[in-house]
């Protein structure tokens, strides 16, 4: 019997996202937890619910536990496209996984297909006053997003976190086209050198899914329109 099979008083089962799968899959022992937990899938209808044993309610949000959800998500997209969970989905059992998958089919199954093959990457660009001046900074920023556009599926700027920050961007880059974008976001690096570039990624798809899924207290697990 697997270990989320049955809901129980003192364990829940977590759940890391959706993909497309008719076979169980299992991803070994990377989850929530101290041992990590074993992590695999609970399949309806074509769809597969990434998940783990966990805790009954919300897990605590600490870093151990942050880095964990990632890790998984990590994993799973180095083979399989992913709808990710944000941190924090538990339902009591098997079932409500099942339902939750049953709830949401056709949403699930329609995001999924179009983000097949995609990864999502991230570019935070900083700026020093001292330096540079506050418009030109912005120029510039813009500059970046249209360069490196015509290299991606689709763009997502984010509301810039901080003073020094005047640029926050989502990137959907196909598989295959990484590694030329990466080489892109180099050459503007090298291009506006008074600037700092974060560049962190892949990630699973976040910031381009036109759905979520969420828990409130008390309730079932369900999908609901992003913002």
């Amino acid at each position: 019997m697997d270990p989320w099979a049955e809901p129980s008083g003192s364990r829940g089962v977590y759940v890391y996202g959706v993909l497309r799968s008719r076979e169980d899959l299992s991803f070994g022992a990377i989850g929530l937890g101290t041992p990590p937990a074993e992590v695999g899938t609970v399949c309806e209808g074509g769809l597969a619910a990434v998940v783990s044993a966990g805790p009954a309610g919300v897990p605590d949000p600490t870093r151990d536990n942050v880095l964990a959800h990632h890790r998984v998500q990590e994993a799973v997209m180095r083979e399989h496209t992913l709808l990710p969970t944000a941190f924090g989905l538990t339902v009591s059992g098997r079932q409500q996984v099942v339902e939750l998958l049953r709830s949401a089919h056709d949403a699930f199954t329609d995001v999924l297909a179009r983000l097949e093959g995609q990864l999502e990457l991230g570019l935070k660009v900083l700026w020093d006053r001292d330096l540079i001046p506050m418009e030109a900074a912005r120029h510039d920023a813009q500059t970046i997003v249209e360069a490196l556009r015509p290299h991606a599926t689709a763009t997502r700027v984010v509301s810039p976190i901080g003073e020094r920050m005047i640029l926050n961007v989502a990137f959907l880059v196909a598989r295959e086209q990484a590694v030329s974008f990466d080489a892109k976001v180099r050459s503007l690096a090298a291009r506006f050198e008074l600037l700092t570039f974060q560049y962190t990624g892949p990630w699973a798809p976040y910031h381009f899914t036109d759905i979520r899924l969420r828990r409130e207290p008390g309730a079932p697990a369900l999908p609901s329109a992003s913002d």
